[in-house]
């Protein structure tokens, strides 16, 4: 028995690698996504899954900066909210924990005015 072997830490509060959207995010924001596609609004995006953050990038074309992204910050849980919608200046146009009322700020933008 070897005395000197490390003692492993408890696994139950490790930090998770990445974080990500599941499929229910992801269809939540798919289906705000096709709408504006259809509205001829969008026609791209990119998602990437970083360590302290989820991003769904949203283009109108595919060599431009993004138009907005959608975040997911669990470190905000507790307080502003998990869930963000940031416009291209990098302004947080809405930010809350129900990821539906959050996406609602880009479904008032393609109601706008006529």
């Amino acid at each position: 028995m070897n005395a000197e072997a490390p003692i492993p830490f408890p696994q139950s509060g490790q930090v998770p690698d990445q974080v990500s959207f599941d499929r229910k995010e992801l269809g939540q924001i798919l289906r705000v996504y096709g709408r504006m596609v259809a509205a001829g609004e969008w026609r791209d995006y990119a998602i990437a899954a970083m360590r302290d953050l989820a991003v769904f990038a949203i283009f109108r074309r595919t060599a431009e900066t993004p138009l907005y992204r959608i975040e997911k910050r669990p470190k905000l849980r507790a307080r502003q909210g998990l869930y963000a919608v940031v416009g291209m200046d990098g302004q947080v146009l809405r930010r809350g924990h129900d990821l539906d009322q959050v996406l609602k700020v880009l479904e008032k933008r393609l109601i706008g005015p006529v």
